[in-house]
């Protein structure tokens, strides 16, 4: 899926990417060499009960896929990274005991595994099928369509209400551009990456003219920075708009965007999945963790102090082996856009992180011919408890 920022998310198809794992990959090992790293801050502010115990029900450590290196849109992970984690700098991997609401260790381990340049940018769904040991990963509501027929997964708890993917543009150059269908008249080039079915969407429903739009992107801002700004591009509402005002040279001037979501490709974002056996293998688990998981969410948004030290910990060691650069400012603007926006926010239902299942059959009907066309169909009959599910829930959990 392309749904990231910078160089192609699939480097290669999803089963070439398993053949790749059978010839000896290991790049989702938790293995190798760590260093020690402190987790300062002070503990999590809102409380879901006494004490979580996941021993016993949980694997030892708790593996969890993300779709990008450490940052502000992954916080509620790191909400749950107690004090004494390690680092994997050569793997993007941050360890540590796997902390509920009060900062109790739960008797397991979480590892939130980078993606990205740290899994050769394969998609988050390929990489649990080759490494068993991934018990959960980021998978969008679009990708677990895609990919239902032949490496399905099913969504455990909704990670973003609202994805944060845009389309940016400059509003000197195009002042009277409101929305993404605005650029369509003035044929304005809209840069992404190539293959990503919300572009087959918006072209084939009418908000956007196939002539225009350029899948060339690759995440590098020199061309919209060269071009000044006469061509738009996708990006992350919660990042790009900081990035490009505030520590871009040669650009450092607003930009305008409108989220993909707001055009009628309502995804959700980042979503806390894992393979069908296991919703049945680990339930126990899962009816444990998934609250765990909520109130997180709660608590990253409430206070986002201690995760974020943790995600700048971890870039600041990323950084010489991926190029991972994240700043404080990138951070703090990640989860004021979080906050602001709703990107993550309760359900329609007034619960953390459910899915609206009308939502998700809505979704499932507009993306079934776009990935037809691709030559993806999705299963035959696919239905929204197929792909995401509420079991997990604790309903009292909201913001």
């Amino acid at each position: 899926m392309q749904h990231r920022r910078s160089a192609t998310l699939i480097a290669c198809s999803l089963a070439a990417a398993i053949a790749l794992a059978a010839c000896g990959s290991d790049s989702t090992n938790t293995g190798g060499s760590e260093t020690t790293a402190a987790a300062g801050g002070s503990e999590t502010t809102a409380a879901a009960g006494g004490a979580v115990s996941l021993a016993g029900d949980c694997p030892e450590t708790v593996v969890i896929q993300t779709d990008w290196m450490p940052e502000a849109e992954h916080g509620f992970l790191y909400q749950m990274v107690g004090k004494g984690y390690t680092v994997d700098a050569d793997k993007g991997i941050v360890t540590g005991p796997l902390q509920d609401s009060k900062g109790n260790d739960t008797g397991v381990k979480i590892a939130i595994q980078s993606g990205g340049a740290a899994q050769n940018f394969q998609s988050v769904t390929s990489i649990m099928y080759q490494n068993d040991s991934i018990l959960l990963g980021y998978v969008y509501t679009d990708e677990a369509i895609q990919n239902s027929a032949t490496f399905p997964t099913v969504a455990i708890e909704s990670g973003y209400e609202k994805n944060p993917q845009m389309i940016m543009w400059d509003p000197a150059t195009y002042p009277d551009v409101k929305g993404i269908a605005d650029l369509k008249a003035p044929g304005v080039k809209v840069r992404y990456f190539g293959g990503a079915a919300y572009m087959d969407f918006l072209t084939s429903t009418g908000v956007l003219d196939k002539a225009q739009v350029d899948g060339s992107y690759t995440g590098d801002p020199s061309l919209f920075v060269t071009d000044e700004g006469k061509a738009a591009q996708q990006g992350f509402g919660s990042a790009e708009p900081y990035i490009y005002e505030t520590e871009l040279d040669n650009w450092k001037k607003p930009v305008a965007y409108q989220y993909i979501n707001d055009v009628g490709w309502k995804n959700y974002a980042e979503s806390i999945a894992t393979k069908p056996e296991n919703v049945t293998k680990y339930s126990a688990c899962f009816k444990k963790l998934v609250p765990v998981i909520q109130q997180a969410s709660v608590d990253y948004l409430n206070a986002p102090e201690t995760a974020n030290a943790v995600i700048l910990d971890a870039a600041n060691q990323f950084k010489d082996k991926f190029g991972w650069v994240y700043s404080q400012g990138a951070a703090d603007y990640g989860v004021a856009t979080i906050k602001k926006d709703g990107l993550v926010a309760n359900g329609t239902d007034g619960v953390m992180g459910s899915f609206d299942m009308a939502r998700v059959e809505e979704l499932i009907k507009v993306a079934i011919p776009v990935y037809t066309a691709q030559d993806s169909p999705p299963k035959e009959g696919l239905k929204a408890e197929d792909i995401v599910t509420n079991e997990f829930l604790d309903p009292s959990i909201h913001l």
